[in-house]
């Protein structure tokens, strides 16, 4: 299996750890953690090179060329290239045209 580098930019991992201390001010510790490690897990699995990804319906990253995926109640924002994949942005899924 073929992998790309994944790089992924501070606003996203600023978003997921938003969520995260979310659910810990909530009392829910292992659940922050376990939403932690599940969303870069995914992230990581993007890296695929077998697979590609559709463009986002949503008009204006659709003219950049971004492409997006949900993950849980969240859109994960990305630019696909050959070698690279950049996480761009990791936002509630209502926050998005779809």
């Amino acid at each position: 299996m073929g992998s790309r580098k994944i790089t992924i930019k501070q606003s996203v991992a600023e978003s997921i750890a938003e969520v995260s201390w979310f659910l810990e001010s909530e009392g829910l510790l292992a659940t922050a953690e376990k939403f932690t490690d599940d969303a870069y897990n995914f992230i990581t699995t993007l890296g695929d090179t077998r697979k590609r990804y559709r463009t986002c319906r949503d008009p204006e990253r659709a003219v950049i060329g971004y492409k997006c995926i949900s993950f849980k109640k969240y859109t994960i924002v990305f630019m696909e290239l050959d070698s690279e994949m950049i996480i761009s942005e990791f936002i509630p899924s209502k926050l998005i045209h779809w």
